[in-house]
């Protein structure tokens, strides 16, 4: 792969049958579930950067501007976004490529295909991406998982939930496509975030990205401070709701259309047995209760 918008930081790395896991922020993901997941991997797998996209060409930073640290009127750091491509290995030794970063703004023609053709010479033999959006779900059941991929046979591999639906798509879509046409499968793997909490973190939701990951592809990562954010953040919620007849009542429905399976409700549609008044007074109070425990 040779183009003037990426950058080696170093040689090629030598690889056995990788798999990419894609992780681009700025597009779908409630609770930042994804990005959560994705750092994770990272940090498991002790994955090192090895290329870089050109910032200038993918990246808008009227919309993305960099943070600038100041300390009492000192300019100390200003923090760029970049789009970085690194290799580490999972929890059994397999070698991993992660894609991570901002998802690109512009040129995701010329970006797409620099990451088809990375995939080739890498030999990778699987990509997964990951995400999440807000469902009328419980927090306290597990979060679900569904899939998306230009492949029956993917398809037909992982019993993960199928929507029928026409959404916007992201640069991830557009990624399972380019690798789908050069041969290599392809899926996306999503997470239902509890509605009253999709504007906060939700580990429960990441630590399912990771399983599925591990369902999907094979790859195991540890994640242990994800894992055990799961178990506190489900004790604070349970104290919250249950000093709260209201909000008792609506998690109460929520778990009973979860058991019925019912995995087509959606928070605007669902209709008004739900109470989403309620939902909506809740995710205020979660935010409100949280910010006072930590």
């Amino acid at each position: 792969m040779e183009d003037a918008s990426a950058r080696w930081l170093g040689s090629r790395p030598e690889l056995t049958d990788p798999v990419l896991l894609v992780g681009l922020s700025g597009w779908i993901d409630a609770s930042g579930a994804a990005k959560a997941a994705i750092e994770a991997v990272v940090a498991d797998a002790e994955a090192t950067p090895f290329l870089e996209f050109d910032d200038d060409t993918y990246v808008d930073f009227r919309a993305r501007r960099p943070t600038m640290e100041l300390r009492e009127g000192l300019h100390s750091v200003l923090h760029w976004e970049r789009i970085l491509v690194s290799a580490g290995t999972d929890q059994t030794g397999q070698d991993v490529i992660v894609l991570h970063g901002p998802e690109p703004d512009m040129a995701w023609h010329r970006f797409t295909r620099l990451v088809g053709e990375l995939a080739v010479e890498l030999g990778v033999r699987r990509m997964a991406h990951l995400g999440a959006y807000p469902f009328a779900v419980p927090h306290t059941r597990p979060a679900r998982l569904s899939m998306s991929s230009p492949s029956q046979d993917v398809l037909s591999q992982v019993p993960f939930l199928r929507s029928t639906i026409d959404v916007p798509g992201g640069a991830a879509s557009a990624l399972e496509r380019e690798l789908h046409e050069r041969g290599i499968p392809t899926l996306g793997i999503w997470a239902q975030v509890p509605h009253y909490i999709s504007s906060m973190p939700y580990p429960s939701a990441s630590v399912a990205l990771l399983d599925g990951v591990r369902e999907a592809t094979g790859l195991v990562f540890e994640a242990a401070e994800l894992r055990a954010e799961v178990i506190t953040q489900g004790r604070r919620l349970d104290q919250l709701v249950a000093n709260n007849p209201e909000h008792e009542s609506m998690l109460h429905q929520l778990e009973q259309l979860y058991d019925a399976g019912d995995d087509v409700a959606d928070v605007e549609n669902a209709g008004p047995s739900l109470e989403y008044r309620s939902g909506d007074e809740l995710a205020a109070e979660v935010e409100k209760f949280l910010r006072d425990q930590d």
